[in-house]
């Protein structure tokens, strides 16, 4: 089992940046791929960015290229997303996800585990 907590979500201009977290615990955080997701209301939980096990690989959401990077600690057993430039329609909760892979997974049904989210808000 993996807990995962996010943080670093709020309210910030357009332009601004945030820094969103994501903490895990539980088993071997660095056998864990890991991925952000985002979901807007009314609207379907989409892919943000995805980063392997051992942080060499990435992917990300077209919309969200050269804006935003995923990293990762695996000796502090967490997960960022730095985002640069936001716009409103970043508006969204984001929540990170969890799947004990190789891969990057960038589908949302593929991961095991999900965090409660945390709220970003771009106001334009």
């Amino acid at each position: 089992q993996v807990q995962l907590r996010e943080s670093g979500g709020g309210l910030v201009q357009a332009g601004g940046s945030l820094r969103l977290s994501c903490a895990a615990s539980g088993r071997t955080f660095s056998n864990y791929a890991m991925g952000w997701f985002r979901q807007a209301p009314g609207k379907e939980r989409e892919f943000v960015a995805a980063i392997s096990w051992s942080g060499t690989k990435t992917d990300y959401a077209d919309s969200v290229k050269g804006r935003f990077t995923i990293s990762r600690d695996n000796a502090k057993n967490t997960v960022s997303l730095q985002m640069n430039s936001l716009k409103p329609e970043d508006t969204a909760v984001y929540y990170c996800a969890a799947k004990d892979t190789t891969d990057v997974l960038t589908t949302g049904v593929l991961y095991d585990y999900w965090g409660q989210g945390t709220q970003v808000t771009v106001s334009s």
